[in-house]
């Protein structure tokens, strides 16, 4: 059965204990008694507050409450929502969050922007002040290198599970930090390396590969390994590589990887190299500097996988099946660069 908390922690292996016990279904099925059709077809009816079934007509209930907005306002300012509830709560905070708050405008006296700070100040948690700050820090440090809300959404709930079970004691908040933004990245499939995620947080790599394991070791994730054709497209987009390079570049990683011709090396290394050697091949190239600089690996570790490229280059491109594609015409070996 699986569990409706996020990351939920990895449980010990029990022995096999048997049969299970019979256990009641207490789960509550709303049909109508008259005419037994499921799935029931119940209609909500505010104007006289009955519940009434749709397909006979039977009356199920009276006196239901109406959930929606009123359509008039009693506020003393005009525009103000006239929703009968506040704000949806945070799943990412805890508690309740019923607190009153004092309202900021006062018709400029600036007595009501006062007493909303010491009201804050007061009934604030420090626990929740923490959380707070650590999911602003989460969104910036995502918004900077253009992650999608679900990562930063990720991250964040990852983190309230690491300080609710008090999983990572001892270690830094920015450590911590960094190796939710890293986990998260790989679950949702926009995986970044430990180099890129140090340059965002000024964490250095050891400490978030020791949050990464114990994390890993500790929590259910579904975080998978990073490979050379995820990276392919950043990198491509980065260097402003045309799109027909990049697919040519994902199908030589992938009969790189078929024949093991870069067997060893690092996904990042290999899409370098994959890189290198197609950018020439389209009359597109690209200095190993450029290519160095936007994957984070050095000049020597791009031409050293390149030159194991360069020796299968037959084996590993079809160059007959390329020219039939668009942009491929007069492809040819000799414009590859000699390692």
């Amino acid at each position: 059965m699986t569990s409706n908390i996020p990351f939920p922690l990895r449980e010990p292996s029990q022995k096999d204990q048997g049969p299970q016990q019979f256990q009641p279904n207490l789960n509550v099925h709303v049909s109508c008694p008259d005419c037994r059709i499921i799935p029931p077809h119940i209609v909500e009816e505010f104007a006289s507050g009955d519940l009434v079934c749709g397909d006979c007509g039977l009356v199920l209930g009276d006196r239901i409450i109406d959930t929606r907005s009123e359509w008039r306002t009693f506020a003393n300012d005009e525009g103000d929502d006239p929703s009968r509830v506040g704000a949806a709560a945070n799943p990412l905070l805890d508690g309740n969050q019923l607190d009153t708050v004092i309202s900021r405008r006062d018709g400029g006296t600036g007595a009501a922007k006062d007493l909303n700070k010491v009201h804050g100040r007061a009934t604030a948690m420090k626990g929740e002040r923490n959380l707070v700050q650590a999911y602003k820090e989460i969104s910036a440090m995502c918004d900077s290198i253009s992650l999608s809300k679900i990562v930063s959404d990720t991250a964040k709930q990852l983190y309230k599970r690491v300080e609710d079970e008090k999983l990572l004691r001892g270690k830094s908040g920015d450590a911590i930090i960094a190796a939710c933004i890293f986990i998260a990245c790989r679950q949702e499939k926009v995986g970044r390396t430990f180099r890129e995620i140090c340059a965002l947080t000024r964490v250095p790599k050891k400490e978030i590969g020791r949050c990464y394991k114990s994390l890993q070791a500790k929590l259910q994730t579904n975080t998978t390994i990073m490979n050379s054709e995820d990276l392919m497209s950043r990198f491509c987009s980065n260097l402003q590589l045309p799109n027909y390079v990049q697919k040519a570049g994902v199908d030589l990683v992938k009969r790189a990887k078929e024949l093991g011709t870069l067997a060893g090396k690092s996904p990042i290394s290999v899409a370098a190299a994959c890189i290198y050697l197609v950018s020439y091949l389209y009359r597109t190239p690209k200095s190993t500097r450029d290519i160095a600089v936007v994957a984070g690996v050095s000049e020597v570790t791009i031409k050293s996988a390149y030159k194991s490229l360069f020796n299968e280059r037959e084996s590993l491109i079809d160059l007959d099946s390329l020219k039939d594609k668009p942009h491929g015409e007069n492809l040819s070996f000799d414009d590859l660069a000699f390692p």
